[in-house]
C-alpha cells in the first residue's frame, strides 16, 4: 500500500524522526487503470462503513447527446491526456476520448473510483 503520510526525508537529503507510525487513514491505493474488455468490477471498503465500485475492465458507456441520453458500446481508446501509453493499452480516464458506437465522445467520469463510464459525444 501507498503511504501519503509526511516524508521521512528533509528538502537537504537529512533524515526525520517520525511522530507516530503510519494511520490508516493515511493510506493510499494504487490506480485501478479501466480497461476496455469484458466487464470487471471490485468493490473496496471506503471511510464511513462505505464501498466503492472500481470498474476493472468496461465495454459499455452512457452517452449524452445534450436532450438524451444512451448506452453504447466502446470500440477504442482514441486519446489520453493522462498519458500517451494508456491510448495504445486501451486504458480509460476521465477526460479521455473514447470511439463508440454512437460516435467519438469524452469521459466526463471516474471510472477507477465510480465503477461506470460517463461520456459526452463530440461534435
Amino acid at each position: 500500500m501507498k503511504d501519503q503520510g509526511r516524508s521521512t526525508r528533509k528538502r537537504t537529503g537529512g533524515r526525520l524522526k517520525p511522530f507516530n507510525n503510519r494511520r490508516k487513514h493515511q493510506l493510499g491505493r494504487h490506480p485501478t487503470e479501466t480497461q476496455v474488455g469484458e466487464p470487471r468490477f471490485r468493490t473496496i471498503d471506503a471511510r464511513g462503513n462505505s464501498e466503492k465500485t472500481r470498474a476493472l475492465a468496461t465495454d459499455v458507456v452512457s452517452v449524452s447527446t445534450g436532450e438524451e441520453t444512451v448506452t453504447a458500446e466502446i470500440t477504442d481508446v482514441v486519446e489520453n491526456d493522462a498519458n500517451p501509453n494508456y491510448v495504445r493499452r486501451n486504458i480509460i480516464t476521465k477526460g479521455a476520448v473514447i470511439d463508440t458506437s454512437e460516435g467519438q465522445a469524452r469521459v466526463t467520469s471516474r471510472p477507477g473510483q465510480v465503477g461506470q463510464v460517463n461520456a459526452v459525444l463530440l461534435e
